[in-house]
């Protein structure tokens, strides 16, 4: 018995000889603090992203969202789709690259669809960088049709619950925002991939 007692009092002794290590090493409590000032919502948009990054093993599959194209919508009516909504939400179409076609030309080889369509609203894209200009990364913002290997199509953007949420709580125009941009791109993509428009 006195045995086992022993043994469970060097136990606790080094788990409590390496959590003090690791406080001091890893600044633990620093990183707490940091980590209660982030937007409530963080929490949760790391740990899908986390979850999809070990499930699939792909960081690109765990930062974006995708829709499937249905299969009666042809690639241009889920292009022109892309095209008429963005007006509607305004959302100005600022660049075309038929990347399959411009591939296909280049080798003569046919490719797999792959057309990027980027959209912005210059009224918000212009507030958020002078917020913070490594927002001007995220411009402007793309949508991606692609055709799988199965033959299936969809519609692919950046998620941006991690722009909008993944940090400290934006500035309630900033959040306005981006939660309008998120609003534009994921209903162009839903009504889009539908042939609704």
């Amino acid at each position: 018995m006195k045995s086992i007692r022993n043994i469970l009092a060097f136990i606790g002794l080094v788990v409590v000889v390496a959590l003090i290590y690791a406080t001091f090493k890893f600044d633990l409590v620093t990183r707490y603090k940091q980590a209660t000032s982030l937007d409530p919502k963080a929490k949760d948009v790391y740990t899908h992203m986390i979850d999809t990054l070990l499930t699939t093993g792909d960081i690109a599959k765990a930062t974006v969202v995708k829709y499937k194209i249905n299969d009666d919508v042809s690639n241009e009516d889920a292009v022109d789709a892309l095209k008429s909504l963005a007006v509607e939400y305004k959302m100005k179409p600022v660049g075309d690259l038929p990347l399959s076609k411009e591939v296909e030309l280049r080798t003569g080889k046919k490719q797999p669809y792959v057309r990027v369509l980027s959209f912005c609203n210059p009224m918000i894209a212009i507030d958020m960088v002078k917020y913070s200009l490594a927002y001007g990364a995220y411009l402007p913002c793309r949508i991606v049709i692609m055709e799988a290997k199965d033959g299936s199509r969809w519609m692919y953007a950046l998620d941006m619950d991690m722009m909008i949420h993944g940090g400290k709580e934006l500035p309630p125009q900033m959040l306005k925002y981006g939660n309008d941009v998120k609003h534009a791109l994921y209903n162009m993509m839903e009504k889009a991939s539908k042939g609704d428009f």
